[in-house]
C-alpha cells in the first residue's frame, strides 16, 4: 500500500493529489480535502488516509483548486465556489476508481466546503456522497463565536461524523453539539480530549492512540451509511 500521485486534467478545475489504494480488493472510496493553510500533505489527512486504506477504503487526499493556483497562503474571498467544484470533480474521479460507496470530507476549511457542496446539491444530487468525515470543522473564527458558519446546516441531508478537539478555538464541544442540532441528517460527534485545531498530536505514541480511537469511530460510522 504505497500512496501514488494522482491527477486528472480532463476537468476544470483539475484534480490533483495522492491516492492510497488498499492492498486487498476494494469497492469504497473517499475524497479528503485540506485546511486553509495546508495542502494534501497535511499530517491529519495522511494519517486518516493511511488508516482508511488499511481498512479497505481507497482514499484520495487532494489539493483544492486555490492551492493548485498558489502554493502558500489562505483561500481568497472568491475561491470557495471554485473549490467546491474541485471537490465535485474529485468525487467524480474517485467514482472511476471505486465502484461502491463514495465518502467526502476533510480538515477544517476542506471539510466545511464538503458540507457546503453536499448542502448545495441536496436536491439535484443527493447521492454525491454516502457520508461525510469532518475533522476540526471551523464552526466560527477564534474568539468570534457570533460568526457561526452554519447557515447551510439545515439543508445538509448527508450523514456526517465530526471529529473535534476539546481545545479547538474554532468551536467548543458544547457549541458543536448545539450546531449539529441544525442538521436534519444523522450526525455523530467524536470529541478528542486535549486536542486543538490540528487534532493530531506531535508525539508518535499519542498520535497513534488518537488514530485508533478515530478508526474505531469511523468504522462504526461507515457501517451505518
Amino acid at each position: 500500500m504505497t500512496p501514488q500521485p494522482f491527477s486528472d486534467a480532463s476537468c476544470d478545475p483539475p484534480v490533483r493529489g495522492v491516492l492510497h489504494r488498499p492492498v486487498a480488493p476494494f469497492s469504497d472510496g473517499i475524497v479528503l480535502a485540506h485546511g486553509a493553510g495546508s495542502n494534501h500533505n497535511s499530517p491529519i489527512l495522511i494519517a486518516v488516509a493511511d488508516a482508511l486504506a488499511r481498512s479497505g477504503i481507497a482514499a484520495l487526499r487532494c489539493d483544492l483548486p486555490f492551492r493548485q493556483t498558489r502554493p502558500h497562503g489562505p483561500p481568497g474571498p472568491g475561491d470557495a465556489a471554485r473549490d467546491r467544484v474541485g471537490l465535485k470533480n474529485a468525487v467524480a474521479a474517485m467514482k472511476n476508481i471505486a465502484t461502491g460507496r463514495i465518502f467526502l470530507g476533510g480538515h477544517s476549511y476542506g471539510g466545511r466546503q464538503a458540507t457546503m457542496l453536499c448542502a448545495e446539491l441536496a436536491k439535484e444530487d443527493a447521492q454525491l456522497a454516502s457520508g461525510l468525515l469532518l475533522f476540526s470543522y471551523p464552526l466560527h473564527p477564534p474568539r468570534k463565536p457570533e460568526q457561526l458558519r452554519t447557515q447551510h446546516f439545515p439543508r445538509l441531508q448527508t450523514k456526517a461524523l465530526f471529529v473535534h478537539g476539546t481545545r479547538d478555538p474554532f468551536g467548543s464541544i458544547g457549541e458543536m453539539e448545539a450546531a449539529l442540532q441544525l442538521i436534519p441528517a444523522p450526525t455523530r460527534l467524536l470529541a478528542i480530549e486535549g486536542a486543538g485545531h490540528e487534532l493530531l498530536p506531535k508525539a508518535k505514541a499519542a498520535a497513534e492512540a488518537m488514530m485508533r480511537k478515530v478508526e474505531a469511530a469511523v468504522q462504526t460510522f461507515l457501517l451505518s451509511c
